[in-house]
């Protein structure tokens, strides 16, 4: 009643507007935590008693390798400025976008810029308020397409609290990242923006700090030709400052021995050693920036400043390091703009038959303008760049200066360069996006026929209630479609038949299901795209869309189906992938004759958990007459080539010589390898393809209750993935195999067991078997006790053991099948679930996590292969 009553507050705008807000505030209170640690750091590194020869470098060296230990070592994803990340992930590209990312982006980035790098943190916002968003569309599971809307939210958010310019954060978002101008993208951008913006400003202060001179803000004819030539200049330096990225990126390449941290540990240690020397390269972005725009420098101190940011930015941005370029871009043209202002005056004053200098525009004028001049030219964004300044400054007599200096620069540039600088960063990293975002959409393209279950269990018009009733007690679906004479007339859920029974018992027995069910159900045809079905489910509040060609029934799609789509073009690799990883390289392999029916994989790490898995492996192989691949993945770092790294042999070895054993012990045909790889649960599903593996073992030994998790990393990436049965075992205190407990629910559970169990079941001495299942007290939704009967007279005719049966009726299910197992000093807990089940459970709590933690006797939990609803 309650969520009746507050539906109407949870459209999908109310929502939408909710998330914009904690978008923005999380966003906004990070880009103040980054600016004023910055500060911090910068203000103690400046004003060390310690003499600055020592100081600075040392800072540098220091700062710059424990900012590239952090990202190498919790998310190499988080590396520069974080901008081509955030574009590949609104093109869908497997970016990694998550809480990890952000906290990793937001230290990194403090020790860089703390040290004295010549980088941003304006860039590494725009990354943390995107993962930020995309962490909270994980907690609030949402479609891919809002998904992506909330991360361009975060993105702008993330912009616009670091230059305290809401505007510029939307413009950009939708100008090189996001180009889409639909109402609820701009929506949420501008909400987030602005939220963001005054967190930062109220919080944070000003921006850039700028202080404008007490001249007014002014523009003559003679200011034009010079505002061309500024143009022309910043067009030219910009396009050479795009290519010294590349220059540099291919420089640092050639240090790959040094590692990230080596790399940005030289990169800090050199700008330390010119600060030493060059005392203006050892000012901050904020400080130098207001040092230019007031024009109290002299052009040969400017100049100076110019090419030391200009190089120290270059060699920064190549190491690696976490930092932006937008900051140093602007600092530059305010230079270039102080360089080109000192230019007019001279000729102006060289030439007395002139107009007075006191009618050209001020070098504040000429500053400002080249900020947004080389700002256009080196990101390819003049309409941001005209907006960032303004929102600044606040003064709208720029906007002409603006317009001619950054149109002019960005037309030069994008001559002189091919295309998006992000698009080119990300082919570096093998990741080629389209024009059109939506060609790269895995979505795009998805239809109904894709997505849908082509196997589904339907219904008769004709059953009687009671039928009904039992059909539903027997099935774990909540809703059939109804048929008659093979069409499709209607659909029942479990809500139309408790609707149809709470009204009283007198005269349900004559009542068919025709008379409860929803005739003319809302359908989709095979061809509908994902879009649409999405559309109907969220707007009707539809858990199931049958799917037909005409009257025929041809199959039928739920959210479930959607999520396991998502999980595997989405979710699936994302918690793996930052740099592109390589396939895993065969180190050493030993293979036996092919004798088995099937091949079961069991993965060996430890050798002192391995013997109990094996054993559980090979008891479980003999029952289903399979053979063992035994495999041991040694994972390498990213920076080394799987096929160049070093694996010693020799600590594998006992692994080799357990798995040999159990072949001589058991008579199974027992194969053996050895990988190294970048990612193991990538390098598992190499495996399960090259070695047509049927069955996947593997050990779990912490549970792990973190959201958005089944189980844990890898695993996970097997449970999502795996085109086979996966058995994952949580090993208890004692290994005994005695007593066995079966939670059922009417599923697939019970055809596990039959599989499994005779195999198992030789692991322990005079085994005994106890089924049970779970009713709710108020649902009441169970099986029956004859059904269960029935279910226990199958397992005892294919184990040839007593099979004792038990009805629970309690509100938790987890907390019953754990009641049931203490009561019954139960030894091991055999769970059987659907993928799709296993996924849900993420949201709806995690039945097999509650056991493990709750018990500690052995847990196997069976995640079937889904061949039907």
């Amino acid at each position: 009643m309650l969520l009746k009553r507050l539906e109407p507050l949870l459209s999908r705008k109310r929502v939408a507007i909710v998330e914009a807000c904690v978008i923005g505030l999380v966003s906004g209170l990070a880009a103040v935590l980054l600016k004023q640690g910055v500060e911090l750091l910068t203000l103690w590194r400046t004003s060390s008693t310690l003499p600055l020869w020592l100081v600075l470098p040392t800072l540098g060296l220091v700062g710059g390798w424990l900012s590239g230990v952090l990202v190498e070592r919790l998310a190499p994803e988080a590396s520069g400025s974080g901008i081509p990340q955030v574009k590949a992930a609104l093109g869908f590209a497997k970016i990694p976008l998550n809480l990890r990312v952000a906290l990793v982006k937001l230290g990194s980035t403090l020790l860089a810029l703390g040290s004295g790098l010549s980088l941003g943190r304006q860039g590494p916002t725009v990354q943390i308020g995107a993962a930020l968003a995309a962490q909270l569309s994980r907690w609030v599971p949402t479609s891919p397409d809002y998904r992506r809307q909330l991360i361009s939210a975060g993105a702008a958010a993330g912009l616009a609290a670091g230059f305290n310019a809401p505007i510029a954060g939307v413009l950009f978002v939708v100008e090189e990242l996001l180009q889409d101008f639909s109402d609820l993208t701009l929506g949420s951008a501008i909400l987030a923006s602005f939220i963001g913006a005054v967190v930062s400003r109220l919080l944070g202060g000003q921006g850039l700090n700028l202080t404008i001179s007490a001249r007014p803000i002014s523009l003559s004819v003679h200011d034009l030709p010079f505002l061309i030539i500024l143009g022309l200049l910043a067009g030219l330096l910009g396009a050479l400052f795009r290519k010294g990225i590349f220059g540099s990126l291919a420089f640092f390449r050639q240090f790959k021995g040094l590692g990230l941290p080596g790399r940005i540990g030289l990169a800090g240690l050199i700008t330390g050693l010119v600060g030493v020397f060059v005392p203006v390269a050892a000012i901050d972005n904020t400080g130098l920036q207001e040092f230019l725009v007031t024009g109290s420098a002299g052009w040969q101190l400017i100049a100076i400043a110019f090419v030391a940011k200009f190089l120290l930015t270059l060699l920064a941005y190549g190491s690696g390091a976490a930092g932006g370029i937008f900051a140093p871009s602007l600092v530059l043209g305010a230079a270039l703009g102080c360089l080109v202002s000192f230019l007019a005056q001279g000729v102006y004053t060289g030439f007395g038959a002139w107009p007075l200098p006191t009618e050209l525009a001020s070098t504040t004028t000429y500053a400002l303008t080249g900020m947004g001049a080389f700002f256009s030219a080196v990101t390819g964004v003049p309409i941001t760049a005209i907006v960032i300044v303004f929102e600044m400054t606040a003064n709208f007599n720029l906007v002409l200066p603006l317009m001619i200096g950054s149109g002019i620069a960005y037309l030069i540039a994008d001559r002189a360069n091919d295309g998006s600088i992000y698009n080119r960063l990300l082919a570096l990293q093998g990741i080629h996006l389209e024009p059109v975002a939506q060609a790269n959409n895995p979505w795009a393209h998805l239809r109904a026929a894709d997505l849908m279950q082509r196997r589904v269990e339907t219904l008769s018009s004709q059953m009687s209630l009671p039928e009904v009733v039992q059909a539903f007690s027997r099935s774990h679906h909540r809703g059939f479609p109804v048929l008659e004479a093979g069409r499709l007339v209607g659909i029942v859920t479990q809500s139309d038949l408790s609707e149809s029974t709470s009204s009283g018992t007198q005269g349900l027995d004559h009542l068919t299901l025709a008379d409860i069910m929803t005739p003319h159900p809302v359908t989709v045809a095979p061809d509908a795209t994902l879009p649409r079905v999405l559309h109907l489910l969220n707007r009707l509040k539809l858990s199931r869309l049958p799917v037909t060609e005409g009257n025929k029934l041809v199959g039928i799609i739920t959210r479930a189906d959607i999520i396991r789509a998502e999980s595997d073009q989405v979710s699936g690799e994302l918690a793996e992938l930052g740099p592109q990883a390589e396939p895993s390289y065969v180190v050493f392999q030993q293979q036996a004759p092919a004798t088995g029916q099937g091949r079961l994989l069991v993965p060996l790490a430890d050798p002192r958990t391995a013997p109990d898995l094996i054993k559980i492996a090979a008891a479980i192989a003999h029952g289903l007459h399979y053979e063992l691949e035994c495999v041991h993945v040694v994972s390498v770092s990213r920076s080394v080539a799987p096929a160049e790294a070093k694996v010693d042999l020799q600590k594998v070895e006992p692994l080799r010589q357990l798995a040999l054993s159990y072949a001589e012990n058991s008579g199974l045909s027992v194969h053996f390898q050895v990988r190294a790889a970048h990612e193991i649960g990538r390098t598992l599903l190499e495996v399960i393809k090259e070695r047509h593996i049927d069955l996947v073992l593997m050990g779990w030994h912490h549970p792990n209750l973190t959201p958005g998790r089944v189980i844990s990393g890898v695993v996970d990436t097997l449970i999502r993935q795996a085109p086979c049965q996966v058995v994952v075992v949580r090993p208890g205190r004692n290994l005994t195999f005695d007593r066995w407990l079966i939670p059922t629910a009417g599923g697939p559970n019970a055809q596990s067991a039959q599989a499994l169990l005779p195999g198992l079941l030789t692991l322990g001495h005079a085994p005994e078997i106890q089924l049970c299942t779970i009713c709710h007290p108020e649902k009441g939704e169970c099986l029956t006790l004859q059904h269960i009967s029935e279910m226990a007279d199958g397992l005892e005719a294919t184990l040839r053991r007593p099979v004792y049966t038990q009805v629970l009726t309690h509100p938790s299910v987890a907390d019953a099948i754990v009641d049931m197992a203490r009561l019954c000093h139960t030894d091991a807990i055999l769970l059987g679930a659907s993928r799709e089940n296993l996924l849900s459970q993420v949201i709806k709590g995690n039945v097999p996590l509650e056991i493990a933690q709750d018990t500690d006797i052995t847990v196997i939990l069976l995640r079937q292969v889904d061949s039907s609803l």
